[in-house]
């Protein structure tokens, strides 16, 4: 399993929001690109990103630090935050980006994401679903930065990609992001049960290196680490052991 540390950039420092509140905001660094060169010391070799000015505002603020992350870090950069056109996926392709992580448009304009499923190959796009659990414990897709609960369950809108080249699909559930309470490992057993060919990664909720060796038991793919990795939680020898473990 691939472990993929994440930043969350905004007003141009590394911040982390809890559970996507604006205003519960703590702030890591004024230094985005150190963190992301430490984060390529622990031998990581793809990151996460979040351009929260992006989405938020829907403009790219933070495209010169994202520009120079990808540059310095040499890893895999995949980004998300107010990507809503083709124009924008072009862009962050070009600027280094190799992978752009698009969220509730996949859900108000499906057929304009499937179309940058084929202009650009599944291989560039993430489909990013968060989902709530309804009573029946069934995962519910939102949107708008988790605020309004669609109509489809997280497995009608994988489905409804499958033919359209969808290969990375990035899920959380909303209620363990930066809660440090641990991930939903039943959402994720479920989810790989029910596509093993898919390059699923888990995000929200990881505590320490046993929630990964978990993750990893359950057949996961890849796992999205922030806090955990920002506050130490999980040490430089526990990911050094755990990659050579992989």
């Amino acid at each position: 399993m691939r472990l993929i540390p994440a930043i969350d950039l905004k007003d141009g420092k590394c911040v982390r929001l809890w559970q996507g509140d604006f205003d519960k905001t703590t702030e890591y660094s004024s230094d985005p690109a150190a963190v992301a060169i430490r984060f390529a010391q622990l031998k990581a070799s793809e990151l996460h990103i979040v351009d929260l000015d992006g989405a938020r505002y829907g403009q790219q603020f933070n495209k010169g630090i994202v520009a120079e992350i990808a540059a310095q870090s040499e890893m895999t950069v995949q980004l998300g935050g107010g990507i809503r056109d083709s124009e924008t996926v072009a862009a962050w392709l070009d600027s280094g980006v190799t992978r752009c992580v698009v969220g509730s448009l996949a859900v108000t304009e499906p057929d304009i994401v499937k179309s940058w499923l084929s202009r650009f190959g599944g291989e560039h796009i993430v489909l990013a679903l968060d989902v709530k659990l309804d009573p029946s414990g069934e995962p519910i897709v939102t949107t708008h930065g988790w605020t309004r609960s669609s109509n489809l369950t997280l497995f009608e809108c994988i489905e409804d990609f499958l033919n359209a080249g969808l290969v990375h699909v990035l899920c959380t559930d909303v209620s363990r992001d930066g809660a440090m309470t641990g991930p939903n490992f039943s959402l994720y057993e479920r989810l790989v049960t029910a596509y093993p060919s898919l390059a699923l990664q888990a995000s929200g909720g990881i505590r320490d290196i046993a929630d990964l060796e978990e993750l990893r038991r359950i057949g996961i793919p890849a796992a999205i680490s922030g806090r955990a990795l920002l506050d130490g939680k999980i040490t430089a020898a526990e990911i050094e052991t755990f990659l050579l473990n992989a």
